[in-house]
């Protein structure tokens, strides 16, 4: 099966492409997933090797911040089980969780490619992080818009 693309959302008061970058073997959880169909396309598409646009969201500048790849299969996310942990489930049971994690390899930061940068680029206009209403904090990118970004926003 050929790499896919994926946008990933992360906070970077939570997680930062810097601070992946710091993590050991530039490698860090992905933890804190709360939507089913965003686990679902970690759980059931992902692929390690697949391609992430390492993305700054809830912040003041949102956008693209760096480059990094799928770096692991998917495995039980432990702070779903954590009360003290934001990202607690009550509902969700060690013999049935229901969040899954996969691990994100940073590969390099990049120039910020703003959210307004994305909208006013036509060839990106389908992407679905710019869908009015799209919230998903994992949504997948298509080769094209990949290679658009990597060609012609970051010049490789």
């Amino acid at each position: 099966m050929p790499p896919q693309y994926w946008l990933m959302k992360s906070e970077p008061d939570e997680c930062s492409i810097d601070d992946a970058l710091a993590a050991p073997k530039a490698t860090v959880p992905w933890t804190g997933v709360r939507n089913y169909q965003a686990r679902n396309f970690m759980r059931d598409a992902m692929q390690v090797g697949d391609g992430v646009l390492f993305y700054h969201s809830s912040c003041p500048e949102p956008g693209i911040a760096g480059l990094a790849r799928v770096a692991s299969g998917t495995r039980p996310d432990p702070t779903q089980f954590d009360a003290q942990s934001p990202y607690f489930d009550a509902a969700s049971r060690p013999d049935a969780p229901r969040w899954l994690l996969l691990d994100v390899q940073a590969l390099r930061k990049t120039r910020l490619i703003g959210l307004p940068e994305l909208r006013e680029t036509p060839e990106l206009a389908d992407m679905l992080v710019l869908k009015r209403g799209n919230r998903l904090s994992i949504t997948p990118v298509s080769a094209e818009h990949w290679a658009f970004i990597q060609d012609r926003l970051l010049g490789r």
